[in-house]
């Protein structure tokens, strides 16, 4: 058929006349109650062109659920497309952003987002949690809508994302460990997070029997920051002091931040002229570097005698920056060794490389205006759901 001179494909379905109708919820024959009027779905475009299902349904006569729709296998509730068609756009909406999905397969973005919703809430109901040994709890910004906590598997061969809950507070820890199930939690062996206090509290509260390991790179982001703090204060007191001694740091904060193997050619000679000087940038970066050293270690008690030294030369630094890290350190020193008792079972990579998928989901599609969208397309991304039985195969 065509209607002002685009094609489009209209199937009519027509009930079996030998063969009653069903109950959508129990599934059980029923009979019927009286017919109504037509309505009309969307189906998946064939060749270009689009397609509608027309089906007048029966209400049936169920002796438990009362008078009801009877069942249709392309439908469910009052959806204006059929299921086909919903998980089709779920699908291709995963390699590309919703808005060229839509533009793609000329329907709304509302209508792809309802797919994908669809979509997520089937994977969620029959996702399989067995088996769950490492989490990783991390924490994400959200521009000025402030925190997203996430609950990631992190095990070697499975990771992905197992809850997600606005806020980084210890109510939304432990409801997203309450939606876990106590089953999954008391067979968690290992934890990986950051020194966040609410989180610390919750999983030894609540995960008691894993071993606790504290971010590797979290670490490493307390030292960088400490050493651009130093760097950022010593150029203010030097341009005050009119000596002009902050030329020498002027365009070299990344290159601090870096490991010092890996700056390269006239950058590389000026931060080894900053190195061989006694500027106070020069000491805090020699600490922060000589601190890798510190994940070399494969002995409990050889990684513990290089914190404890490495602290002690901290605190005479006299950089105020540093000494705070290092009091860290100090407190967090047992949940900080416990990286080198699990011997590699946990990868606090693992858990940044997932937080990485998540800017890139969010960038690709220019953010979203509600919570629940955002929700919605990670769980579609990085929760590795389970996806609906297709009806057809189309590509």
């Amino acid at each position: 058929m065509a209607e002002g001179g685009m094609a489009r494909i209209d199937v009519v379905i027509r009930s079996h006349g030998q063969i009653p109708g069903k109950c959508p919820t129990c599934r059980r024959p029923c009979p019927g109650y009286d017919r109504m009027s037509a309505r009309t779905w969307s189906q998946v475009p064939l060749w270009g062109i689009a397609c509608y299902y027309h089906f007048g349904p029966m209400r049936v006569d169920c002796p438990e659920h009362g008078i009801v729709v009877e069942h249709m296998p392309w439908n469910e509730g009052k959806r204006q497309m059929t299921l086909g068609f919903m998980a089709f756009l779920a699908m291709w909406a995963r390699r590309m952003s919703w808005m060229e999905t839509a533009r793609a397969f000329k329907v709304s973005w509302e209508s792809v987002f309802r797919s994908v919703e669809w979509t997520v809430s089937w994977g969620l109901k029959h996702r399989v949690l067995t088996g769950v040994k490492a989490l990783g709890i991390d924490e994400i910004h959200r521009g000025k809508t402030g925190f997203l906590t996430l609950i990631y598997q992190i095990d070697e061969g499975m990771r992905r994302l197992l809850w997600i809950g606005p806020k980084r507070t210890e109510a939304t820890l432990k409801a997203g460990l309450d939606e876990l199930g106590n089953t999954v939690v008391s067979g968690v062996e290992f934890v990986c997070s950051d020194m966040w206090k609410p989180y610390l509290n919750v999983i030894r509260e609540r995960i008691g029997q894993a071993l606790h390991v504290l971010d590797r790179f979290h670490i490493a982001s307390h030292l960088s920051g400490a050493v651009d703090e130093v760097r950022r204060g010593e150029v203010s007191r030097l341009n005050a002091a009119g000596k002009g001694g902050g030329e020498k740091l002027k365009k070299m904060r990344w290159n601090l931040l870096k490991k010092r193997s890996r700056v390269r050619g006239k950058a590389r000679q000026r931060l080894e002229a900053i190195l061989s000087s006694k500027l106070a940038t020069a000491r805090a970066c020699m600490l922060k570097e000589s601190f890798e050293h510190f994940w070399t270690y494969r002995s409990v008690g050889h990684a513990g005698r290089f914190l404890d030294a490495w602290c002690r030369r901290a605190m005479r630094s006299r950089l105020k920056p540093i000494k705070r890290v290092a009091r860290m350190l100090r407190r967090h020193e047992p949940l900080i060794l416990n990286w080198f008792r699990a011997k590699g079972e946990v990868s606090s990579g693992a858990v940044e490389g997932l937080n990485n998928k998540i800017r890139v989901t969010t960038r690709r599609a220019y953010g979203f205006r509600t919570y629940r969208a955002l929700e919605v397309a990670l769980y579609h991304t990085l929760g590795k759901l389970p996806e609906p039985p297709p009806t057809h195969r189309f590509c």
